[in-house]
């Protein structure tokens, strides 16, 4: 049983909601990325998404988008998102971590060189957003060999013939955006997405996260109700960004998260 797997049986029998933030590797420094990632998991986090820095990052608001440029400006390229994962499983056997980005540092690389680098470093899954699960069985095949779980998406939109799709082949959990558009946007209508939400959850095989609109411990709540968990992205970001302290200002943003979701029970 990978980490992913564990932790989210862990929080099943807790009867505790997943707590999911988002950061990008290299912002707000090259040198602050682990520490904050250290932080997050002691303010509660459960899993972390750590995002892959990208030229052209089509699925995020300007929020993420300019988090990337920053980074990438440091040098946080590929080589330097997997020898942050390593450095944190040098305090952190446990807390899963998931690459968040695009298919093509991916193919770049070579999906069976990608895998093999990325678990050796201690990743435990991926989410490729603009991989369609239609044609992702050369990258699915090659992670699956290394044990690294390729995470999916499903949104508002997802058709119920593609919905069967993605719940034969998940793994891990199911990433539910909850409106169709990009990160960090202000329309998050949680009855609707609730609605799709328990749509989802009796199909899905794993369980089911929900992100992108999620920006305080209210929207966190209100969309862990009918979700197994939340990731919080953009606001996260954006409350790095300045911060003088990250570390601090971390778990400074997620502790009331952490506490909402500890008052919703699964």
């Amino acid at each position: 049983m990978n980490r992913i797997d564990r932790r989210f049986n862990q929080l099943r029998e807790a009867r505790r909601k997943a707590l999911v933030p988002f950061i990008t590797a290299g912002d707000p420094s090259l040198e602050a990325t682990v520490p904050v990632m250290h932080a997050l998991v002691e303010a509660g986090a459960d899993v972390i998404e750590l995002g892959v820095p990208f030229s052209d990052p089509m699925a995020d608001g300007p929020t993420i988008q300019r988090s990337s440029e920053r980074a990438l400006a440091r040098g946080a390229g590929l080589a330097f998102v997997f020898d942050s994962v390593r450095r944190f499983r040098e305090c952190d056997a446990d807390t899963p971590v998931v690459l968040m980005g695009y298919l093509n540092p991916v193919e770049i690389r070579g999906a069976e060189r990608f895998a093999r680098e990325a678990v050796h470093a201690g990743v435990d899954g991926v989410l490729l957003v603009d991989l369609p699960p239609e044609e992702s069985s050369e990258v699915r095949a090659a992670f699956q060999s290394h044990g690294l779980a390729l995470i999916l998406l499903a949104s508002p939109t997802t058709t119920d013939a593609r919905l069967r799709l993605l719940s034969d082949d998940a793994q891990g959990y199911l990433y539910y955006v909850s409106f169709a558009g990009v990160t960090g946007a202000d329309r998050l209508d949680t009855g609707a997405a609730s609605t799709h939400l328990q749509a989802i959850r009796r199909q899905s095989r794993v369980p089911v996260v929900a992100g992108f609109g999620i920006k305080d411990a209210a929207s966190a709540a209100a969309m862990a109700r009918e979700a197994d968990g939340v990731v919080v992205g953009s606001a996260l970001v954006a409350e790095l960004a300045d911060a003088a302290d990250p570390s601090v200002q971390a778990r400074t943003f997620l502790a009331p998260l952490r506490a909402a979701l500890d008052a919703t029970t699964g």
